[in-house]
């Protein structure tokens, strides 16, 4: 059991590791950050900014005393995919995952990946957003 968080280094991927990371110490579970990118589109500039956000995160929870587990989907093709087999996988508790601001026709539909992330979970979902004021 654990709770899965979905992460890219984006204000939205900080807000999601910090709820994932409070609700894991709260509940004395495990986290998995899984970071889904298609590296195949990236550059090498790009590959190593990922993997220096990656070192980032690992600095950060090895930080914080919390059993945890970086799980980098090398050339992910669906981050709602990957999010719901680990969660699936681990019989997940929750998955964390953030959420960016939207207009005002944006809000009207969810994001397709969260979405589909909240209707596919076999848990609870938190979506959280940055408070960007």
């Amino acid at each position: 059991m654990a709770i899965i968080v979905g992460y890219l280094a984006t204000p939205e991927g900080q807000e999601a590791l910090r709820a994932a990371t409070q609700e894991a110490q709260l509940r004395s579970t495990p986290l998995v950050v899984v970071v889904s990118e298609r590296t195949s589109r990236m550059s090498a500039e790009q590959v190593r900014q990922r993997e220096s956000d990656v070192a980032a995160v690992r600095a950060e929870l090895d930080a914080s005393g919390l059993e945890y587990e970086v799980r980098v989907m090398g050339d992910s093709s669906d981050v709602a995919d990957d999010l719901v087999a680990v969660a699936e996988e681990t019989s997940a508790l929750l998955i964390v995952i953030g959420l960016r601001r939207r207009s005002p026709v944006g809000k009207l539909i969810l994001g397709s990946n969260a979405q589909r992330i909240l209707l596919d979970s076999p848990c609870p979902v938190l979506a959280v957003k940055p408070d960007l004021r």
